[in-house]
């Protein structure tokens, strides 16, 4: 009973604090004063209710329920990464507690920025590929502002349908930021590109399943997933530097 008074409790202080949030957000958009913006996130967290279909795990509270590739639901977290065309070397990586991959890659630039720069390396990637999950105009802008091309998927095709060949001419105007990222990966270099993140990311995340059996994660807690997720993708890299030849010593002289 303890455990299932801890579980509602923190689903009510969960879906409180959302309401709250949306609320004040709503409120500082319409231009109301901070008083009233903070009445507002009171207000909306007092008469916040907890859906009936809610729940919550009683042995790792901060997993959540995602739809996993077999189709069944599980609790899990989402585990990203941004992965080198070259090597499958992983560049940055983070451990989400949401199954929705687009709101983590502004995130994922701002540490793709900052590893590279740790690692003494200049410029940014010409392109970033990502699948249909990612996309967003905001995703695209965010892109885009780090300097980098973006090609993300606007949708998925039913197995064995082809995309329809890119119209001809030029760009008609008033097109949507997806109408214009799908005509993007339409054209030939588009394609060539695209097709590209099968041989690139995927492997990596095969590779770490069967070569390190890490098809789960075996701890609990947010923060020790993220801990195991994190060392699961230092091995991988290790394993891909030293099979590439490179050295210490070859990083300090080049």
């Amino acid at each position: 009973m303890a455990a299932i008074r801890k579980a509602k409790a923190a689903l009510e202080a969960e879906h409180a604090a959302k309401a709250r949030s949306q609320a004040e957000r709503v409120a500082a958009e319409q231009g109301q004063d901070p008083g009233q913006v903070i009445g507002a996130g009171d207000d909306a967290a007092a008469g916040a209710v907890v859906p009936g279909k809610a729940q919550r795990s009683f042995t790792d509270p901060d997993a959540r329920i995602m739809k996993t590739s077999d189709g069944s639901f599980h609790y899990c977290f989402n585990g990203q990464a941004v992965v080198d065309e070259n090597s499958q070397v992983v560049l940055a990586a983070s451990l989400r507690q949401s199954g929705a991959d687009a709101p983590a890659l502004p995130d994922m630039l701002t540490e793709l920025a900052s590893s590279l720069t740790a690692a003494g390396i200049e410029g940014s990637p010409r392109t970033l590929l990502a699948d249909a999950g990612y996309f967003s105009a905001d995703n695209v802008d965010a892109v885009t502002t780090a300097g980098i091309d973006p090609l993300l998927a606007t949708g998925r095709l039913k197995h064995g349908e082809k995309p329809p060949p890119v119209p001809r001419g030029r760009i008609p105007a008033g097109l949507t930021p997806k109408q214009r990222m799908s005509r993007k990966l339409r054209t030939k270099k588009g394609k060539a590109d695209y097709a590209r993140r099968k041989a690139i990311v995927e492997p990596v995340f095969g590779q770490i399943k069967v070569a390190q059996d890490a098809h789960q994660l075996r701890l609990r807690g947010q923060v020790k997933a993220e801990i195991e997720w994190t060392f699961h993708l230092a091995c991988h890299n290790f394993r891909k530097l030293a099979g590439s030849g490179w050295t210490t010593t070859q990083m300090a002289t080049d």
